[in-house]
């Protein structure tokens, strides 16, 4: 699982049949701090993110197994909206 911050969206009017009514955000990876680092990549939203928000993205073989995704050409999952990140007894991201 990758930890991104969604800055921006997709819109696409010509794609494959199976992606029709999936929403595609950017999502910018970070470290767990929520701090940028590394590349963007366009993941499809299974959980209603929003720009601005830190996310949790699955990839691969692993994206393509929730409700919205199974079966389609998707390489790139948010599947869930991060509230807190703890590691140790300290908390490194607080939403």
């Amino acid at each position: 699982m990758l930890v991104g911050k969604v800055i921006g969206t997709v819109v696409s009017t010509r794609k494959d049949p199976k992606l029709e009514g999936l929403k595609m955000l950017v999502v910018q990876t970070t470290d767990l701090a929520g701090t940028p680092k590394g590349g963007q990549v366009v993941a499809i939203d299974s959980v209603g993110a929003g720009v601005g928000e830190i996310v949790l993205c699955a990839s691969g073989s692993s994206a393509r197994q929730t409700e919205s995704t199974t079966n389609r050409p998707v390489d790139t999952v948010i599947m869930a909206i991060v509230d807190t990140i703890e590691v140790g007894n300290e908390t490194v991201f607080q939403k």
